[in-house]
């Protein structure tokens, strides 16, 4: 039998001194160089700043996840969905809320937000992004993420397909890719942030990122200055 479930949900808002920033987008599209130019850029100003990403390759669960990635170890992508669930519960509790708390700069390469991402990817049947099951996921995977902090600022690095396939081929001259960075997948994740942008508009800023790398920072920076 089939049933219709609606429910809203309340994203939980910072309310500690420290600032919380994140940066979305398809692989290949400059957020771990983002990170790093923003996190430069606040300590110059005399900032204290965490810069740190999701999912992390480090610790019991990040070594397993760097695994997956990699194509060393393969699990289900339904299971691999868990394993980034409990990655960003101890990375909020043991990185973020932390940092928070003592009024530093926390910039992440990104966030929960890439949990419905890449759990519609993984837990549907294909890549079209069917507006009912978009729907029907991204409820189900918010209706665990909203008792996290949510981000003060989220920027989405928003780059063409060719264009993040060219960057994502000179980062991996010497190495393979990692799963989820061959042409349809990367084509089903831009399709998936497509999607989030439309749906929540006042929550995430799109940035143009084919700009220069310093015209992509001034335009952050201007917008968490105002």
């Amino acid at each position: 039998m089939k049933y219709k479930v609606d429910f809203e949900i309340e994203l939980k808002k910072n309310t500690d001194k420290g600032l919380y920033i994140a940066l979305e987008g398809i692989d290949g599209s400059g957020k771990t160089t983002q990170v790093e130019e923003l996190a430069k850029y606040f300590e110059s100003k005399g900032k204290k700043v965490v810069r740190t990403r999701e999912p992390r390759k480090e610790g019991i669960i990040g070594d397993l996840v760097n695994q997956i990635l990699k194509g060393e170890l393969k699990i289900p992508p339904k299971a691999f969905q868990y394993l980034f669930s409990t990655d960003r519960v101890i990375h909020l509790e043991e990185i973020v809320l932390p940092a928070l708390k003592e009024g530093k700069i926390v910039i992440s390469d990104r966030s929960f937000w890439s949990a419905v991402v890449y759990g519609i990817l993984d837990k549907s049947k294909d890549y079209d992004y069917k507006e009912a099951n978009q729907i029907l996921v991204a409820q189900s995977i918010l209706s665990f993420y909203h008792q996290f902090t949510a981000p003060d600022y989220t920027f989405y690095l928003h780059i063409g397909l060719d264009e993040a396939m060219k960057r994502i081929a000179q980062k991996h001259e010497d190495n393979a890719k990692e799963i989820y960075e061959t042409k349809d997948k990367v084509e089903a994740v831009r399709k998936g942030y497509d999607w989030l942008m439309e749906k929540f508009q006042t929550e995430i800023t799109i940035v143009d990122g084919e700009k220069s790398i310093g015209e992509v920072t001034k335009e952050m920076i201007n917008i968490i200055e105002k």
